[in-house]
């Protein structure tokens, strides 16, 4: 059951400060005035309590259930000196001067009581809010920002309470009888057949519906298109529905925890709607994954292709040098003194025995270079050809816009499945609408035509892999999408209409403030900022001690690496000998205490969790799965729990979206702290990602040449306060820089960053132009900036110095036509219609049709060329980046510490558990960096008073990240009766 701590509704604070009193509560000269008219202390005291909660809380509290605190400070103020006791305030509560003094309060605060006409109307507001969101929580938040919108005084916090829980059990109803009333009686009796464990069976087919891919093995993919194709059989049979994403979201959590015999046991609404909605999600992942599983074949036939190439290249360089120190003769040859003919009979020495031999010899060696690495991809194709025509069979692939082009080549693809032919006449790559071959990038072209005895003929399996590549290219742009698919889906879909887009444009221009609401005006004074910027560059460039060109190329000197004065190792050798030894568990337990965290975990279906000594199972999962014991040895190490218990609440009650709101609450709690502020201001965070150790029996697990073996990616943003603000997992094989800006929706604590950094893989054109319209400064870390090219305002424009750094210019016309477009899919990402991610893994792909990809690249061009010139001018910018950077590295090496058991490896193999791990291990993390900075504050106070060198430069120089006082291994015993100092956000370190 949600709590007022979970809510916005106001309430008192457990700890007045005077700070706090004299800000909040203290009464204005008008107001005092007021009060002398009143005679009776008592009724004076008891007027002026209720005006000021009325004022700072939305609702009248009762002077018995005020604080003394703050009753004292208010009779100081009225010059009361005796406090009234409880009869006398019980007896002024019966009066008819309170009831009066209520009126007269309303009446000059400009609030009025609710009706009973307007309860409709407020349970009216909670069923609209209902209808797009779930959680208890934010229908109840709903309705108090349309109470306080229209000056109502807020009732009790329990009848809001009801009032929600009413209206989202009842729009759920709705939402589960307009499924079933679209259910056929055979879809029913289909249903019905799924929680019905068969006796030749291990397990129900409801729990086949759940399957996750393995490791994509020839025979697996084969079981798994199997499976793929059961699923669509299914799909078919149930209702389209169409649900707001928070709810389909919360309603295939729910269906995804539940067992067999827990649907049983449902009511028949909720069972069926439930079953239809996990059959159609499932359908919709699975599909996802055999897009996944068709693209990794086509990349890894490219990575085996590029092998054998570069080495085919390796073997011949003996016959490449001979062939060059041919060349090397003949020119020698030709120069040399002579007649003509003299001349001619050296070269031809220089060719024998055989012309016709070293000719073939070039040719080869020159169709090798011209036709790279595609003719290789031929030889793996043969074992691989079978998978991927399964993979095409079990998609229906559409395109995203008018040219149906890509469509007719895969209905042609199709057709020569159980072709055996070798070579092709052209009359079969033809269709009625295209010439397909036009289709394929010259490259392509070249090595599949082949001319035999004057006729053109087509390589069919060359043909094939260029028309496979071609898939897997526009699906990954978002030119193909995928029907019923969730990732792979037509992006357009979820998008605001162009209606909403014009109510919510002005706004925008607001938040972010950019004129985004008038192209001329935005983009002139890009425009006109590119061209100053450059300029001053340029100008400046030949006193800049830290950038120079050497041979041409730009060369940036590396900054020197700051080392910790003496003063910061003193003070930090001094803080590792006075911080307490602590075991691991009594960390998360004195947390615990102190957050609550237990009670943000819920059923999936959101009631209250109903299970004996809840902090303990709460603590006993959290340290299971963040510290990676499993529950099977955490089940011998904890004692008083089983192993079955760990993983029950793991599974039932744990889901990400509800340890992203505990990581939100200890973040919170955080940055209440004083110590903090010393290390960033919160305005900057860098993203870095760090590979996790996986078995290879599932999808994610992925050979990742960079970070090497197998794994997947924990993503994360860490705050410039040393705090990770969100974390994802992804595979591999997934470009990083992707995910930087899903910080902009998934970020909800008080923390928030308008400046992110990262390393090279976070920038890309793309990105680049998608954070400079969500009002997010993007700062990389770049390595081989000489690579990089920057681009010019204009084409005439020259430059000094810089010159050779500009490749081309910006198409400023371009930007100012599609602005309207870009802003709407901004405006979709703000709304929390679509993330950051989901649209930059379309955009991060060439795409030839799109062109909304052409409009965020010109921008991106135009925004990194900008960065780029002040990353060269400005030294301290780049050491800035640089420290942010290495917060994250080093929060990368503090939760591998902390994630100690199994040898670090995850050993979970479905997908949505990979990532709740990560998510687990990340909360352990925050919850011990506040523990840490909890200790720490206290110490450095004591250490500033025993005469310690206490500055605001050697704080600066310190970090939350500490683990030699913290005991991981031997005997854990949670003992949640522990005591534990109340957190006090007031101890300053230095007055």
């Amino acid at each position: 059951m949600a709590t007022v701590a979970q809510t916005a509704y106001p309430t008192l604070p457990a700890n007045f400060s005077l700070k706090l009193l004299n800000k909040q509560y203290q009464p204005t000269n008008y107001e005092l005035e007021w009060l002398s008219a009143i005679r009776k202390p008592i009724q004076r005291l008891g007027f002026l309590v209720q005006l000021k909660t009325l004022q700072r809380l939305g609702y009248v509290v009762s002077p018995l259930d005020c604080p003394d605190t703050l009753i004292k400070y208010l009779a100081k103020l009225t010059g009361i000196t005796t406090l009234p006791s409880a009869k006398d305030w019980a007896a002024y509560i019966k009066s008819t001067a309170r009831t009066k003094h209520l009126a007269q309060i309303r009446e000059f605060v400009g609030v009025k009581l609710l009706q009973e006409a307007d309860w409709a109307w407020l349970k009216t507001v909670a069923r609209r809010a209902a209808l797009v969101k779930d959680a208890v929580n934010d229908i109840l938040n709903v309705s108090l920002e349309e109470l306080i919108h229209h000056r109502f005084e807020l009732p009790g916090f329990t009848r809001l309470l009801r009032l929600a829980r009413t209206a989202r059990n009842e729009v759920n109803t709705e939402y589960y009888r307009a499924i079933y009333d679209e259910l056929r009686p055979e879809s029913i009796a289909e249903l019905d057949q799924l929680l019905i464990k068969d006796v030749n069976e291990s397990y129900s087919a409801w729990q086949r519906l759940k399957r996750e891919p393995k490791k994509p093995s020839a025979r697996e993919i084969r079981s798994y298109i199997q499976h793929v194709t059961w699923l669509k059989s299914l799909s078919e049979q149930m209702p389209q529905i169409r649900l707001p994403a928070t709810k389909l979201s919360q309603f295939m959590l729910e269906a995804r925890a539940l067992d067999a015999k827990d649907m049983r046991e449902l009511k028949p609404l909720k069972r069926y709607a439930l079953a239809v909605l996990l059959i159609r999600g499932q359908h919709g992942k699975a599909l996802d994954d055999v897009a996944d599983i068709m693209i990794r074949i086509l990349r890894g036939l490219e990575s085996v292709a590029k092998k054998n190439y570069d080495q085919h290249i390796l073997n011949r360089q003996k016959e490449s040098e001979a062939l060059v120190r041919g060349y090397f003769d003949a020119m020698a040859a030709f120069g040399s003194e002579g007649t003509a003919e003299e001349r001619i009979d050296a070269i031809q020495k220089t060719f024998s025995p055989d012309l016709t031999t070293q000719m073939a010899k070039c040719q080869e060696y020159l169709a090798a270079v011209a036709h790279g690495f595609l003719p290789f991809m031929l030889q793996p194709y043969h074992q691989k050809r079978s998978l991927l025509f399964l993979c095409l069979e079990a998609m229906e692939l559409r395109s995203t816009s008018t040219d149906q082009s890509t469509i007719s080549l895969i209905a042609n693809l199709q057709s020569l499945r159980n072709s055996h032919k070798e070579m092709l006449p052209v009359s079969q790559l033809q269709s009625d609408e295209f010439d397909l071959l036009t289709l394929l990038s010259p490259q392509w072209q070249n090595i599949i035509r082949r001319d035999v005895a004057g006729n053109a003929l087509y390589h069919r399996k060359l043909y094939e892999l260029a028309c496979f590549s071609m898939i897997r290219r526009e699906l990954q742009s978002g030119d193909l999408h995928v029907v019923h698919a969730r990732e792979y889906d037509d992006y357009r879909e979820d998008l605001v209409s162009w209606e909403e887009y014009q109510q919510e444009i002005d706004r925008y221009a607001q938040e972010v403030e950019q004129p985004v609401n008038d192209a001329e005006r935005f983009v002139t004074e890009l425009q006109l900022e590119l061209s100053e910027l450059a300029t001053t560059v340029d100008l400046t460039f030949p006193g800049n001690s830290h950038a120079q060109f050497i041979d041409g190329r730009l060369s940036l000197k590396k900054s020197n690496t700051a080392r910790p004065v003496a003063a910061v190792q003193r003070l930090d050798t001094a803080i590792v000998d006075g911080m307490e030894p602590s075991s691991i568990v009594d960390i998360l337990t004195d947390c615990e205490h102190w957050l609550e965290l237990h009670k943000l975990i819920h059923t999936a279906a959101g009631n209250q969790v109903k299970i004996e000594f809840p902090e303990q199972r709460f603590l006993t999962t959290l340290f299971c799965y963040g510290c990676n014991l499993g529950p099977a040895q955490t089940s011998r190490s904890v004692k008083g729990f089983t192993q079955k218990q760990v993983a029950w609440l793991n599974l039932r009650h744990v889901t990400e979206e509800r340890l992203e709101k505990a990581l939100t609450k200890v973040v919170n709690a955080y940055n209440q702290f004083d110590l903090p502020k010393y290390w960033g201001s919160g305005k900057h965070a860098s993203a870095d990602g760090t590979k996790w150790e996986l078995y290879e029996q599932n999808l994610m697990s992925e050979f990742h040449i960079r970070y090497g073996g197998y794994g997947g990616i924990g993503y994360y943003h860490v705050s410039d306060t040393y705090i990770a603000l969100f974390s994802h997992f992804i595979p591999c094989g997934t470009y990083e820089g992707v995910h930087i800006l899903d910080i902009v929706q998934k970020n909800d604590s008080d923390i928030q960053p308008d400046t992110l950094h990262g390393d090279t893989q976070s920038q890309s054109y793309t990105v680049f132009g998608l954070a400079h319209l969500l009002g997010i400064k993007l700062m990389p870390r770049i390595r081989n900036i000489q690579d990089l090219s920057l681009y010019r305002p204009s084409k005439d424009t020259k430059y000094q110095h810089i010159d050779a750094l500009f490749k081309g210019s910006i198409d400023f016309d371009l930007i100012q036509a599609r602005l309207p477009d870009m802003l709407r899919v901004v405006v979709s990402i703000k709304l929390g219609r679509i993330t950051p991610s989901t649209l930059l893994k379309r955009l991060g792909t060439f795409s030839r049709k799109n062109k909304l990809y052409f409009a965020f690249r010109e921008l991106g061009r135009l925004i990194r060329t900008m960065f780029l010139l002040n990353y060269i001018d400005n030294h301290e910018l780049r050491q800035l980046i640089h420290a942010e950077t290495n917060k994250s590295e080093a929060f990368n090496n503090f939760t591998k510490w902390l994630f100690f058991g199994n040898d670090g490896i995850i050993a979970e193999n479905i997908r949505h558990e990979q990532q709740k791990i990560v998510k687990y291990n990340q909360l352990v993390a925050n919850m011990v960096i506040l523990y840490n900075t909890e200790k720490m504050t206290k110490l450095l106070k004591k250490l500033a008073e025993a005469g310690h060198e206490v500055t605001p430069e050697t704080l600066a120089g310190l970090s939350p990240y500490r683990t030699s006082h913290i005991n991981r291994y031997g005997d854990y015993h949670i003992d949640i009766n522990r005591k534990t100092e109340p957190l006090d956000f007031t101890v300053k370190v230095i007055e």
